[in-house]
Formats: structure tokens, sequence, C-alpha cells
């Protein structure tokens, strides 16, 4: 049984999506929202990311969504350092301090600015540990920075109650198709 779920996977850069209306974000958000709807009736409580641009940012929208909905649902923006949005432009700035805005809890792992990538492992240690499982959008013929996130998470799996969801390029393309066929019936 999954309380706290971590979402995660590609940054937009990652897998050619450069705004929010790209075609493929409804398609993500679409694909998170049929796992969310199934681990809340299962008891889930809090979801939590680490705010990053692309799937995370993404997956808070529609935790927002829900939350009308699922009034008891919470999520979290845990990030690996302070002021990770600061070289970002305006945009994904405003979108971010939204999301955290509207975030139950916020915190940063290590209470500084950006030291260096060790910065990212911690954060990634901290929210596997304080979690019951991984939601992430991930497929292995296309590496990026998802593929850090799983390969802790299994290992960490392995000696541990830990439940890992993949959503690969396939089941993204099985929500799409299906959404087109009922864009046909309508």
């Amino acid at each position: 049984m999954i309380k706290r779920l971590v979402i995660t996977g590609y940054k937009p850069h990652e897998i050619g999506v450069f705004d929010n209306k790209h075609p493929g974000v409804a398609i993500i958000k679409k694909a998170l929202k049929l796992h969310l709807l199934v681990l809340l009736e299962e008891e889930l409580e809090w979801v939590i990311l680490s705010g990053q641009l692309g799937v995370e940012t993404w997956a808070a929208e529609l935790v927002i969504e829900l939350k009308e909905m699922y009034p008891k649902l919470k999520y979290a923006i845990i990030t690996p350092f302070l002021e990770q949005e600061k070289n970002w432009n305006e945009t994904k700035k405003e979108t971010y301090q939204m999301i955290c805005a509207k975030a139950d809890f916020q915190t940063s792992v290590t209470r500084k600015t950006y030291e260096g990538a060790s910065q990212f492992i911690e954060k990634n240690k901290f929210i596997i540990r304080n979690s019951d499982g991984l939601l992430i959008i991930y497929d292995e013929e296309n590496e990026g920075s998802p593929k850090f996130m799983k390969e802790l998470a299994l290992k960490y799996a392995e000696r541990n109650n830990y439940q890992i969801i993949t959503i690969s390029a396939d089941d993204l393309q099985m929500v799409a198709e299906e959404e087109q066929q009922n864009q046909w019936i309508d």
C-alpha cells in the first residue's frame, strides 16, 4: 500500500517538449492521472515531488486539480537545494512559484544553494527513504535524468517494501491511442 508516493520523470527538453501546449503534456498528465486515481482509492495520502521542470511540474498541476475531488490528498515539494529555479526563465519561475505556493509542505534537503551534483543524490535518497513508492515516467531506450532515481529506487526496493510503477513510452502511446479513439467517437 502506497501512502506516500514520489513522482518523477523526464525534464521537458529530454522528450522534445518545449512548451505546455505540446500534445505530449496532456498524454503524460492522463497517464499519471490513471495511476493516481487507482492509488487514491488504495489510501494514497501524499505525493512527493522535487519541483523539477517537466513531469514533476505537470504532476503538481494534476495533483492541484485532483485535490478538488480528493481533499485529503496532499503534496510536498522537496528540492535538492535552495533557489533551484534561479536560472529559469520567467514563465518557468511563475509556474514553479505557483506549485510551491499551493504545496502542503515545502523544504530543501541541503538547505543551501547549488554546490554540486551530490545535492541531487542526497535529495533522491531522502525522498525515497521517506516514501512508500515511486511512479516514474521512464523508458529504458531513452535514458535521461530519471535513470538515477530509478536505479536508486530499485536498490532500495531490494531491501525494503518499496513499490516502483513505471510508465513507459509504450504506455504513453497506448494512452495517446485511447484518447484519439475517444475523440473519434465524440
